[in-house]
């Protein structure tokens, strides 16, 4: 066999992974379209199907539920938001503990801001009888891997005062054990504690502020919202033995460590828009409806509704807190 007849499997193998690899990315898209105007909760697979002019059977052959389509819907969130606060700590200098904390924290609120559907379905509400699967949770561990690793380091040097005569009953030392496992011995369960409840006041405050929860608490405009995320920045560092300069760039500003998105959220009409001019330009690789019998003829395609309240609609995975953070 000549050398060219030899290559020729392995050239066809390859274009048919680069094909599956294309189709796989239009029903993803696909979906996180649905996903802003149905919620997680109403995602089909019969619908992305009939928008993207192919058979139900066509689309199950790579992607086998609404579960798997989920899971891959949520992987892909976590791993965005992670690559975000990783990329955003990476660029501070080591020995800037500040630095690095508020510029993870910016990062999180900006990813949560220009992604909001995203971010509402890996932190709203779960989406009855899904149970997200492990394959969720390394994913989900990025961002509190990197807060931890500042812990670590922050550890290493002499501690805050407050937090050197600091310490936890035995009840809370035994609930930490999950957690405990995950970081370096020198990290004491006191700073432990004191992390895991910025950590949660972090996502707690973005959520807040990303579902309207701060109406009538914080000002309406993008600088009230802003400015009061930086204080509690500020703040959560102070809680964890780190000095955060008052005068250093608030964190997701525009000299900061990310700038946030030109309004203070991506509303639907935007995602979708957006969404649809990149499929339009896109040259489908489903067959046409035309190509296809009468029977499979996909439908015409629904109205778009009103995307519903991301609160109500979005799956959060259930997983034990020792599975956040491997180190």
């Amino acid at each position: 066999m000549s050398q060219t007849g030899q290559d020729r499997p392995s050239v066809l193998r390859a274009a048919r992974e680069r094909t599956r690899a294309e189709i796989t990315r239009q029903i993803l898209d696909a979906a996180r379209r649905h996903l802003a105007t149905e919620g997680a909760s109403g995602l089909s697979l019969r619908a992305i199907a009939r928008e993207l002019g192919a058979s139900s059977s066509a689309v199950y052959r790579y992607v086998a539920s609404r579960d798997e389509l989920l899971t891959r819907l949520i992987v892909a969130a976590y791993d965005a938001l992670g690559a975000a606060a990783e990329a955003a700590e990476a660029a501070v200098a080591r020995d800037d503990l500040g630095g690095r904390w508020s510029a993870v924290c910016g990062a999180v609120r900006a990813w949560a801001l220009a992604n909001p559907n995203e971010y509402a379905l890996i932190y709203g509400t779960p989406v009855p009888g899904y149970v997200a699967p492990p394959a969720t949770i390394a994913p989900a561990g990025r961002v509190s891997n990197v807060l931890l690793g500042i812990l670590a380091d922050a550890a290493a040097r002499p501690p805050a005062p407050a937090i050197a005569g600091d310490d936890v009953p035995p009840d809370t030392r035994k609930a930490l054990a999950p957690a405990r496992s995950t970081v370096p011995p020198e990290v004491p369960n006191a700073l432990l504690q004191r992390g895991l409840m910025a950590w949660a006041a972090l996502f707690g405050t973005v959520s807040f502020e990303l579902f309207g929860q701060l109406h009538g608490i914080v000002g309406d405009q993008p600088e009230d919202h802003q400015a009061f995320f930086a204080e509690s920045v500020r703040r959560w560092a102070a809680q964890v033995g780190i000095a955060l300069d008052r005068t250093a760039p608030e964190p997701g500003s525009p000299d900061g460590s990310r700038s946030p998105p030109e309004t203070e959220t991506t509303t639907t009409a935007q995602v979708i828009e957006n969404s649809a001019s990149h499929t339009a330009k896109k040259v489908s690789l489903w067959p046409s409806p035309s190509r296809r019998s009468q029977g499979n003829r996909s439908a015409p395609r629904p109205p778009v509704r009103p995307a519903p309240d991301p609160r109500a609609s979005a799956p959060r995975p259930r997983y034990a807190l020792s599975a956040l953070a491997s180190r």
